[in-house]
């Protein structure tokens, strides 16, 4: 069944693109990336488009191993953090709303925020990894 036109708000409910380009819509749950596996297969060749608030550093690191994932600034000020196992960390500082960092596939990457930010997020899901460090394998 086609997806239902909207309005739909990214607050409480992602996008989802399936491996054939087209579109759902799932709520944001306590238990949303499970449900995401159990309902999408694994979420193998799937795109999550989703918006988050925050304002704390990010309690964990992620990686996403099975492509780039675009991260776009709507409002605040961040620094984005990605691992270099072989010496220092990237640290890329977003703070102009429209900015964009792109985080490549298979990089460890968290976020430092210096005030109440929001980002926009399309990520390819499948096999994405959270630890409270990264890892070099």
């Amino acid at each position: 069944m086609p997806i239902e036109p909207g309005p739909f708000n990214l607050d409480s409910t992602a996008l989802i693109f399936r491996p054939d380009n087209t579109a759902a819509t799932k709520a944001r749950t306590p238990s949303f990336y499970q449900e995401l596996d159990d309902e999408f297969d694994g979420f193998a060749g799937h795109v999550l488009i989703q918006k988050f608030t925050f304002g704390d550093a990010w309690p964990t690191w992620e990686m996403h191993p099975e492509g780039d994932e675009f991260v776009y600034l709507l409002d605040g000020d961040t620094d984005f953090v990605l691992y270099n196992p072989a010496g220092e960390d990237a640290v890329v500082r977003v703070r102009e709303p429209g900015s964009y960092v792109m985080v490549p596939s298979g990089v460890w990457h968290t976020a430092r925020p210096h005030a109440q930010t929001t980002l926009l997020f399309v990520t390819p899901g499948n096999g994405t990894l959270n630890a409270e460090r990264p890892s070099d394998g």
